[in-house]
């Protein structure tokens, strides 16, 4: 074959590739693409090998039926309260219906994206700034349900709408963190105060049960040593009458003379105007018959110191005389003088 032919082969090879290339086309998995034919819509050609006849049928740009993700540039928004705030917004979006994406609507993204700006814009301006910044789930949920009342004629489901992010001017800002840092303020001098208020509550609960609890004991102390008193008195009390009752009993046993007991109890005076204690001390009636039994007793003392010649001596009979009535008789005894002894 000479080289003419060769090449003419060629040439008819690489025309058949090229219409079986564009006639058999590979479709991936989550991928549709619409078939026209004549320039209307014959089908859409599913995942898998679809046949597309050269110059008769014409495959457009496959479309992502997965759920995609979309986010538009910051948007001017003016609150109710007259303040400008730049919103970033971003759509969740799918596919279900390639033939509507594809006819009812020229360029899905751009439509998708002024629906968004606008729809924002409506639901931003009814709110004030503080319940913009605080109410992102209500707006999310107006903007969905706008969006999803629009894009279901296009085929498409909005599945979630938020709002990325929510900026306001830059002294807005200030104003705010100066807001913020004076309520913080606020909520730790309150918190500051209750704390303060409960601990001198808890102090003075707890001084007072102190209080209860000292004055319970110093009661419970005081009726202790009330009654240890009082026994200690009862008990010095009843020793005291036994040993009154032992010394009355001896007494009796030994039946002592009234002049023996007047003399112990001349005896005794001395004694009790010693003790500082006594402020009053009693003297008996016969007072005068004791002083005159000591002054007697103080005579006959001295006349026994004189020599033999210059003095008579006292006979018991004299000295009873000067003794006064009831004088022990063992007193006048032994007021008798002695006699010397060679």
């Amino acid at each position: 074959m000479t080289g003419i032919e060769w090449g003419i082969i060629a040439v008819i090879v690489v025309i058949v590739l090229s219409l079986g290339m564009r006639t058999v086309r590979i479709v991936p998995q989550a991928r549709v693409g619409i078939i026209q034919r004549l320039g209307n819509y014959q089908r859409s050609a599913e995942a898998g090998v679809a046949i597309v006849w050269p110059f008769v049928d014409r495959m457009l740009p496959l479309l992502d039926m997965r759920e995609q993700v979309v986010s538009f540039p910051p948007q001017p928004v003016i609150t109710s309260d007259n303040v400008t705030i730049n919103v970033t917004s971003v759509v969740y979006y799918q596919i279900l219906d390639p033939k509507n994406a594809t006819y009812q609507v020229a360029n899905l993204l751009a439509a998708m994206e002024q629906l968004t700006q606008t729809t924002l814009r409506n639901v931003m301006g009814g709110l004030a700034l503080d319940t913009s910044l605080t109410s992102r789930d209500q707006v999310n949920s107006q903007l969905r349900l706008v969006l999803e009342e629009v894009t279901e004629k296009w085929g498409v489901r909005v599945n979630r709408v938020e709002l990325k992010d929510i900026a306001p001017p830059k002294d807005i800002q200030i104003a705010m963190e100066k807001q913020m840092q004076a309520e913080r303020q606020k909520r730790a001098a309150i918190l500051t105060a209750e704390g303060e208020a409960q601990s001198a509550i808890l102090r003075a609960e707890g001084n007072k049960k102190a209080l209860i609890l000292q004055s319970e004991g110093q009661k419970q102390s005081a009726i202790l040593r009330a009654e240890g008193e009082a026994q200690a008195l009862v008990t010095v009390q009843s020793a005291q009458a036994r040993a009154i009752e032992l010394v009355f009993g001896a007494v009796n046993g030994s039946n002592p003379t009234q002049e023996a007991l007047a003399y112990q109890y001349l005896q005794m005076l001395p004694r009790l105007a010693e003790n500082p204690a006594n402020k009053v001390l009693v003297v008996p009636t016969d007072y005068a018959g004791l002083a005159g039994l000591a002054a007697t007793l103080s005579n006959l003392g001295a006349d026994g110191a004189k020599p033999d010649g210059g003095a008579a001596s006292t006979s018991p009979s004299r000295v009873s005389a000067h003794m006064p009535a009831g004088a022990p008789q063992a007193l006048i005894q032994g007021a008798q003088p002695a006699t010397d002894k060679p």
